[in-house]
């Protein structure tokens, strides 16, 4: 098992950038996929980005595409979401999650999750 805790989220204005981080405590963090996903205020969980266990493999949603990156560091059991050129559709909770079952989890099946960091951007 794997405990996720997550930071860096807060206020910035439009155009603005944050980076948030996740830590993972408990099992080796190299062997689970990664994804960060997020949750406005009176919408459904989307998904954000995923990365595969050794940080080849990154997929982003359209909606952040070009804007945000995920990354990780195996050394440090941290991934990262750095967001830039915020926007405030971009405000939403931002939770990280954890994929034991596959290197690249994608979209969807992770089986940990992070309590979430709350991001507002303002216009």
């Amino acid at each position: 098992q794997v405990q996720l805790v997550e930071s860096g989220g807060g206020l910035v204005q439009t155009g603005g950038s944050l980076r948030l981080s996740c830590v993972a405590s408990g099992r080796t963090f190299s062997t689970y996929a990664m994804g960060w996903f997020r949750q406005a205020p009176g919408k459904e969980r989307e998904f954000v980005a995923a990365i595969s266990r050794s940080g080849l493999t990154t997929y982003c949603a359209d909606s952040v595409k070009g804007r945000f990156t995920i990354s990780r560091g195996n050394a440090d059991n941290t991934v990262y979401l750095q967001m830039n050129s915020l926007k405030p559709e971009d405000t939403a909770v931002y939770y990280c999650a954890a994929d034991e079952k596959s290197s690249y989890a994608g979209t969807s099946g992770y089986d940990y999750w992070g309590q979430g960091t709350q991001v507002t951007v303002s216009s």
